[in-house]
């Protein structure tokens, strides 16, 4: 079976969960799953797993990802974007107030997520909830920018300015754009948001959904052992067979740790673990 990662450049519009399933459709893999969603406003780097790979979702998490944004000032929406419903209710900073605020907003910080999110209340998830008129309120969570650049003005120049950020998993760059303009005395929202990173993803190894075919898919399928940043450990023989049965094996001399893990006739098989001088198999995915 067809397994591994394939780095989609998702289009604007289109939904993360229509990707998924155009992925499988053409692998003819049923289990495929994406790496971090992406709104539909929002384009760029969608990482799917195709079939067993899926079982190594924990390690191909991104830890850092990077965004470029634009935002648009004196705006508020209820959605904290574009797609919702947008009024004037502020001024237009100058690109040098915008400048001196954005260090407020890099390290670690709280933010509060967008009640248009898929952050859960009560187990319903809010964007349920927002449409439904409901009151609730979400708890401010704690989230890490790394780096937050101003660009410039955006193409319409119409108080849009566009941003480089680079940030932790569980950002909401909707709630940035939000601070920020309160830290400015104004409001903001989200007008375009493109992900050009996202671990060892970049647009530069993505290709885009409509591109793909059932004849040239595999080729842009990326080997999963290929993207973890392990040391490889080859078994063979009665070693390999004592693994692959459950049983503790001898790993004297190694340190503890994950390893990658290839049978004898250079099979990819999965995660090992080594601890206290043993190893056994962490993660199977053939």
């Amino acid at each position: 079976m067809v397994t591994g990662i394939i780095n989609i450049d998702k289009s604007e519009g289109m939904n993360s969960t229509k990707v998924v399933s155009s992925i499988k459709r053409l692998t003819h893999v049923p289990g495929c799953g994406h790496m971090g969603t992406l709104d539909p406003m929002a384009s760029g780097v969608l990482p799917v797993a195709v079939g067993n790979a899926t079982r190594l979702f924990d390690f191909f998490l991104a830890k850092r990802k990077t965004y470029v944004a634009e935002f648009a000032f004196g705006l508020s929406s209820d959605t904290l974007d574009t797609t919702g419903c947008v009024e004037e209710r502020g001024s237009i900073p100058s690109a040098e107030e915008i400048e001196a605020a954005l260090p407020q907003f890099t390290g670690d910080i709280e933010q509060i997520p967008p009640r248009y999110s898929a952050k859960r209340v009560n187990g319903r998830r809010g964007y349920d909830l927002a449409r439904e008129g409901l009151e609730f309120d979400l708890k401010p969570a704690k989230v890490t920018v790394y780096s937050y650049k101003m660009l410039g003005p955006g193409p319409s120049d119409a108080g849009r300015f566009r941003f480089e950020i680079e940030c932790g998993g569980g950002t909401y760059i909707r709630s940035l754009a939000r601070d920020l303009g309160e830290a400015l005395g104004t409001s903001a929202i989200m007008s375009a948001l493109r992900r050009t990173k996202s671990g060892p993803f970049t647009l530069e190894n993505a290709v885009k959904l409509e591109e793909l075919t059932e004849h040239n898919i595999e080729e842009y399928i990326i080997p999963a052992q290929d993207l973890l940043e392990m040391e490889d450990v080859h078994v063979e023989g009665r070693r390999q067979q004592q693994l692959l049965c459950g049983v503790r094996v001898d790993a004297a001399g190694m340190e503890d740790g994950l390893y990658k893990l290839f049978l004898e006739d250079g099979t990819f098989y999965g995660l090992c673990e080594v601890s206290n001088h043993g190893m056994k198999v962490a993660k199977k995915i053939c």
